[in-house]
Order: C-alpha cells, then sequence, then structure tokens
C-alpha cells in the first residue's frame, strides 16, 4: 500500500491546487532562463548575419556594437587587398524611429553594399534588394508586409523582402538597406539645418563614412593573422568574429545577466522555502496518523518515505505544469524567449534536489512523533 498516494487522494483537490501555485512560480523561473538565453541570441543576431570573419572599426574602439565607430567608406578597398581576404563589405548600423499605419515603429537600420557581405542572411518571403536606391528588407517582427511603404528620414522605401528573426540586442527588427540610403539617412539634414552648417562652413564635408568592414577570408587564412596585418596600419582596429561575440556576451547582455541570475537564485529559495512549508503542513495535519503507524510497529522508512514522496510530486507535477504553461506561451513575450532542452532537464534536476532537501523538515516531524500520541483523545 502506498501511503502517499493514498494521503494525496484524500485531499487531491488542495494537492492539485497547490501544484498549479508552485508550477507558476517555476514557470516563472523558466521564463527567467528564457529571457536570458534569449538576450544572448538577439545580442549575437545581427553579429552573426553577415557571416564574415573579421571586423575592421575605428582605432581603439571595440566595434559597432559596443561602441560607436567611424572609419572612412574605401576602406572596403583597402581591406579587400590584404592576402587571404576574399570578400569585404562597408556596413553602417543606425536606430531610427519611423511612423507606419499610425503608429511609432523603432527600427535597427543597416546599410549594407550589394552582393558584397553584409546584408540580410536569409529571405523568407519576397526578395532581395536589386534597386541601388529606396528598396527595403524588413524583419517580419516589424509588422510590414510585402509592398509596404515606410518613410525613413526624407526618403520613402518599398518593402521587397521580409526576414525572420533578425533583431538588434535592444529587441528592435532590423531592417535592411543600401549602403548609399543609409549614408544619406545618417548624414543628411533638413534644409534649415543644412543652411546653417554651410553657413558655418561645415556643410561640404562628404559623407563616405561607415560603422565597420566586414570581410571573409579563405579557408587556410588565420583570422588573427590578418587580424594583425590590419592593426599594423594603426588607424584601425581589428577583431575577429569569435572576439565579437565575446564582446557582446561579456558587455552589452552582462548585467542583464546577473541581473536575471540573481532574480533566477531567489525564485527558487522561495521555491524551496514553499515546499517546505507545505510538506511541513502536511505532516503535522496527519501526526495522529504517523502516531499510529508507528504503534502498529511501521518503520520509520515506510514515513520518511511517505513525506518524501510527496514533496517529490509535489515539485515534478509543478515543474511540469510550469514548463507546459511557458512552453505555450513563449510566443507571446515582447523579446524572444530561448528554452534549450538542455536548460530544461538542469532546472528539472534543481527542483528534483531542492524537493528532496524541502522534505527534510516533514521528515524531522514525523520521526520526532511520539507513538503514545495515537491514544490520546
Amino acid at each position: 500500500m502506498n501511503l502517499a498516494y493514498r494521503d494525496i487522494r484524500h485531499g487531491l483537490g488542495r494537492f492539485i491546487l497547490t501544484c498549479v501555485g508552485l508550477g507558476l512560480l517555476l514557470g516563472v523561473v523558466l521564463a527567467m532562463i528564457g529571457i536570458y538565453r534569449g538576450l544572448v541570441v538577439e545580442a549575437l543576431t545581427i553579429a552573426r548575419a553577415p557571416a564574415v570573419d573579421l571586423w575592421v572599426v575605428e582605432a581603439n574602439t571595440r566595434g559597432p556594437f559596443a561602441e560607436a565607430s567611424r572609419v572612412p567608406g574605401d576602406t572596403r578597398e583597402a581591406i579587400a587587398r590584404i592576402a587571404g581576404v576574399t570578400a569585404a563589405g562597408s556596413i553602417t548600423y543606425q536606430t531610427v524611429e519611423a511612423e507606419h499605419r499610425g503608429r511609432k515603429a523603432r527600427l535597427y537600420v543597416i546599410g549594407h553594399e550589394l552582393a558584397r557581405p553584409g546584408g540580410a542572411p536569409q529571405i523568407a518571403a519576397g526578395r532581395t534588394i536589386a534597386r541601388s536606391h529606396y528598396e527595403m528588407v524588413a524583419d517580419r517582427s516589424a509588422g510590414l508586409v510585402l509592398g509596404d511603404r515606410i518613410t525613413l528620414g526624407r526618403s520613402t522605401f518599398t518593402v521587397v523582402g521580409l526576414t525572420a528573426q533578425q533583431v538588434s540586442s535592444g529587441g528592435d527588427p532590423a531592417v535592411y538597406i543600401t549602403l548609399l540610403d543609409a549614408q544619406k539617412l545618417q548624414f543628411d539634414l533638413s534644409p534649415p539645418a543644412a543652411r546653417v552648417q554651410l553657413a558655418r562652413g561645415t556643410g561640404g564635408e562628404g559623407r563616405d563614412t561607415v560603422n565597420a568592414v566586414v570581410a571573409r577570408l579563405a579557408p587556410n587564412a588565420s583570422p588573427e593573422a590578418v587580424a594583425e596585418t590590419v592593426r599594423r596600419w594603426k588607424h584601425f582596429s581589428a577583431i575577429t568574429q569569435e572576439a565579437q561575440e565575446a564582446i557582446l556576451t561579456q558587455s552589452l547582455v552582462d548585467r542583464a545577466r546577473r541581473q536575471i541570475g540573481l532574480f533566477t537564485s531567489l525564485l527558487l529559495i522561495v521555491s524551496a522555502v514553499i515546499i517546505a512549508l507545505i510538506i511541513y503542513t502536511m505532516t503535522m495535519e496527519k501526526l495522529k496518523q504517523i502516531a499510529t503507524l508507528k504503534l502498529i510497529g511501521a518503520p520509520d522508512r515506510t514515513i520518511i518515505g511517505m513525506v518524501v514522496q510527496q514533496a517529490l510530486a509535489l515539485g515534478l507535477i509543478g515543474f511540469a505544469i510550469g514548463v507546459a504553461l511557458i512552453s505555450s506561451i513563449e510566443d507571446y513575450f515582447p523579446r524572444r524567449v530561448v528554452l534549450e532542452p538542455d536548460n530544461v532537464l538542469v532546472l528539472g534536476a534543481i527542483v528534483f534536489a531542492v524537493c528532496l532537501v524541502a522534505s527534510g523538515l516533514g521528515v524531522r516531524a514525523a520521526l520526532r512523533v511520539d507513538p503514545a500520541t495515537a491514544l490520546g483523545g
């Protein structure tokens, strides 16, 4: 006879409600883990999109994502001539706000050269940019559809293609336009401002400036060796793709990682306390029954087994409810939630260990029961 099963069945409604409450709490823990993993994925998405091996940026900076970087546009020609470089392209990055269908849209605009590294990695619908001006490939999360026209700055762009899951580290959907259009958007002034700059003698400056030059290398070329060649020019910094990703994960999302990690740890501690209190309360409610078991000669291991089994059932059922809940609503979060199987398994193991530790309070109370209590009124 399974005493834990019989006891749970006796108060099934309350046990299920308790599992649901614990499942909601564990669901929040899973959501925090998924949000952090989503932050990391989003931070790396734009950096991985060009599929390049080397980033050339302004001297003494750490790239276009962690710091502001400006280099002359013709740097691309010099990079392309380095031994081992198979393709090079200039890129600009900027965040703009535009109005579309009566609402404000915040977009991460990427300017790139056609037929060179830096464009959208894949097209989910429509086509790539074919004209040198006024065409755009947008991420689906921007709410744009094929054929939409949206004004950026003083130019109107037509959406000719859609991509998926291309967002900046801040969660803004990415849109791809040509480099010339991006430079015009970034450097063109309104007529009054242009007149002011012209009067100050600064209105004639060129705008052939980009945020980075990216390069793809031959399979047998060493990214670090090519980077060292660029660094010797003393006017630029060169960052390998691996180093760029390390900068993004250690710089842009490090504070969020620590904050979410602390919050997740607090939630796990709260879960452990709640499980311990619930098991302790369930044990205290049946002290007389436990005393009766002791009086008729039931060994301690039977009583311990009942308490531990109830704690494990509570934790694992609650964990399953939390997993089912987050899996069903993860697509509705405003930021991407990424739940990997290893994250779920690790959290499941932690919940299992927490349940074992939390059951100790109930086991201690059960073992201290005097069998003579069963003979009392």
